[in-house]
């Protein structure tokens, strides 16, 4: 199809976003690629997750979600195939790294270098994702390495089907 040669080449970030549903108590962490600020004044920015993984449903009843920056080193590596190709049905990823409680409980990886804190200001559905639009209430830069993105990614077998 025409649309998977017009992204062709993209080179997008990549992203772990992860979610605490306060009801249950269920963490959730995925890796994400369809991100973007989507305002300036105020600052918004729009993660896309797929209806078909854990981080989906727990960010259905969360009011925040946490959204960490990868860098390229081989540690930030591993995140990615942990949160990229394990799936939250059948593991507990974050017994299989470091993270602390953020606010409203959802999980921070102390290994990403930078990571946002955002409050879901709105819920859209988008075709085969969820659209949760963040508000910044808690931003952390400890380093502006270049971000692990699509092209440098490690080839990853997915732990849902994508879509």
């Amino acid at each position: 199809m025409d649309s998977d040669r017009f992204v062709a080449g993209f080179d997008y970030p990549m992203f772990v976003v992860t979610a605490a549903d306060p009801g249950t108590g269920t963490r959730a962490g995925c890796l994400v690629g369809f991100t973007t600020q989507t305002s300036i004044e105020p600052f918004r920015f729009l993660v896309c997750l797929s209806r078909r993984n854990r981080t989906y449903r727990a960010a259905q009843a969360a009011a925040v979600l946490a959204v960490h920056v990868l860098g390229r080193g081989e540690d930030q590596r591993e995140l990615a195939a942990l949160f990229g190709e394990r799936t939250g049905d059948e593991i507990d990823k974050f017994a299989r790294c470091a993270w602390r409680p953020g606010p409203e409980g959802v999980p921070l990886l102390t290994g990403a270098p930078r990571r946002m804190v955002g409050r879901i200001v709105e819920r859209a559905e988008l075709g085969d994702h969820a659209g949760f639009l963040l508000a910044p209430i808690d931003v952390t830069v400890q380093a502006e390495a270049a971000p692990l993105t699509f092209r440098t990614l490690p080839d990853l077998e997915p732990g849902h089907e994508a879509g």
